[in-house]
């Protein structure tokens, strides 16, 4: 896949009640908002939800015919049963999309929060505004549909790095791989003698 070429892609923001789509245009410079919104599921039984999320996915991606997916990954909550059946929406939205044959990326919340606000802690309310920026859009986005369009920008300003990065020989990608990151600021009056 060019890393220069526009490129559609489909955010999701998984959920095992909401499960939040973002679809945009990139170019990797400029992003444009195609579609969004939430597929909600009923208060039925997990497996019934289960196949609302997949049903619904699979919908989108006939609809809009993405070439990527982006997937918010699972963290490990406090209470392991609303992990597992996070991980389970997560994996019917994926598996929803192996028809059509897109690529499909994972990104860490943090690296999702990096990428859009610049900060990996930054709040709900920073992300959506900032999506909002980044996409140029004026109306009010739901807060499942505004993460999952952070999530398909996320991918949309990493996808450059990623195409130059595998474009290298193996030993000199696997050396910046290895490569720390820039060394943090210290804050003010710390680490100087006195």
């Amino acid at each position: 896949m060019l890393a220069s070429g526009p490129i559609r892609i489909l955010g999701i923001d998984p959920g095992s009640r909401i499960t939040g789509y973002g679809i945009i245009d990139s170019d990797g410079r400029r992003s444009v908002h195609v579609a969004s919104g939430c597929i909600r599921t009923t208060d039925s039984g997990l497996p019934a939800r289960l196949q609302v999320i997949f049903s619904g996915v699979q919908e989108l991606m006939a609809r809009y015919h993405p070439a990527a997916v982006a997937v918010e990954q699972v963290f490990m909550a406090r209470n392991a049963d609303s992990a597992l059946k996070l991980g389970q929406a997560r994996s019917a939205a994926i598996c929803a999309t192996f028809q059509v044959g897109a690529e499909v990326h994972e990104y860490a919340a943090r690296a999702i929060k990096q990428a859009i606000v610049g900060i990996g802690h930054a709040d709900k309310a920073q992300v959506s505004h900032m999506v909002a920026v980044l996409l140029n859009h004026r109306e009010a986005l739901q807060v499942d549909a505004s993460d999952a369009l952070a999530v398909a920008l996320c991918h949309a300003h990493t996808r450059p790095l990623k195409a130059r990065l595998a474009a290298l020989p193996p030993l000199q990608a696997a050396t910046l791989a290895r490569m720390p990151g820039r060394p943090r600021a210290r804050a003010a009056g710390r680490g100087l003698r006195r």
